[in-house]
C-alpha cells in the first residue's frame, strides 16, 4: 500500500475500491495502471508540448545557415 496517505485521500480510495469489489491495494494498482496507460511514451512528444507551450506567442522564421559541401573521408595511411 502507499504509505503518507491524507484522509481524504485514504477515504475515497477505500470508497472507490469497495464499489469496484477490490481491495484498496488492487484498486491503486489498477488507477495507476489505467493513468500510465492514458499518458504512455507513444502520446509523449516534447517538441509538441514546446509547440503548444509557445503557439499563443506567435512564430518567427529562423534563417538557416547554407550547408556545407560534405568532406571527403580521409585516405587511408601507409
Amino acid at each position: 500500500m502507499i504509505r503518507k496517505l491524507d484522509g481524504p485521500t485514504k477515504h475515497r480510495l477505500r470508497l472507490r475500491a469497495a464499489h469496484n469489489k477490490r481491495s484498496m491495494e488492487d484498486e491503486a494498482r489498477n488507477i495507476l495502471r489505467t493513468a500510465l496507460a492514458a499518458t504512455g511514451a507513444a502520446s509523449f512528444d516534447l517538441g509538441q508540448l514546446i509547440h503548444r507551450r509557445f503557439a499563443r506567442l506567435g512564430g518567427i522564421e529562423l534563417q538557416l545557415p547554407a550547408k556545407d559541401a560534405i568532406r571527403k573521408a580521409p585516405e587511408p595511411g601507409p
